[in-house]
């Protein structure tokens, strides 16, 4: 039996190249894997990736690309379970709160009240709640802070676009 996997992030599609566009502006990008100090020290490489990282590993520069379009796939399907209706939200919400979804994971996005607040049918509420999102190790961090702002400005341009 086969399952289609539902996505927005097609090759080739506007979706995808604003996703990749948000997320890699905002991560960065270093090809040799260091211990992320706002993230505990945790092993990171690439686009922020962290998911099987070890402190040395190494990657060129295409190998992070594709490493970035198949985690964004992969948030998005954690992301997309949480969401009642995920098709329903404008792209440019969604890709907001894809990138909120990579940054702070799938858990920790399904649990906020971003998530809480899409689902209610309240979407500017839910990307007004972007900007409780601005800390890390137990403070404020200047980056988060200017992430959530971008975050919360393309989400609201998306809400205003559906009207």
């Amino acid at each position: 039996m086969s399952t289609k996997i539902k996505t927005r992030l097609t090759r080739g599609g506007g979706v995808l190249a604003m996703a990749i566009a948000l997320v890699a502006g905002w991560e960065g990008v270093r090809t040799v894997a260091y211990p992320d100090r706002l993230a505990n020290g945790i092993p990171t490489v690439c686009f922020g990736e962290t998911r099987g990282v070890k402190l040395g590993d190494e990657y060129t520069l295409d190998e992070c690309k594709v490493m970035l379009g198949d985690a964004l796939v992969d948030f998005e399907q954690g992301m997309r379970a949480c969401l009642k209706a995920p098709d329903a939200l404008p792209g440019k919400s969604y890709v907001a709160f894809l990138s909120a979804s990579y940054n702070i994971g799938v858990r920790a996005f399904c649990g906020s009240s971003m998530a809480r607040l899409a689902n209610a049918g309240d979407l500017e509420g839910a990307c007004n709640a972007l900007l409780r999102w601005t800390r890390a190790g137990g403070r404020e961090v200047k980056g988060l802070v200017n992430r959530r702002k971008a975050e919360q400005a393309l989400c609201l341009a998306g809400v205003a676009e559906g009207r």
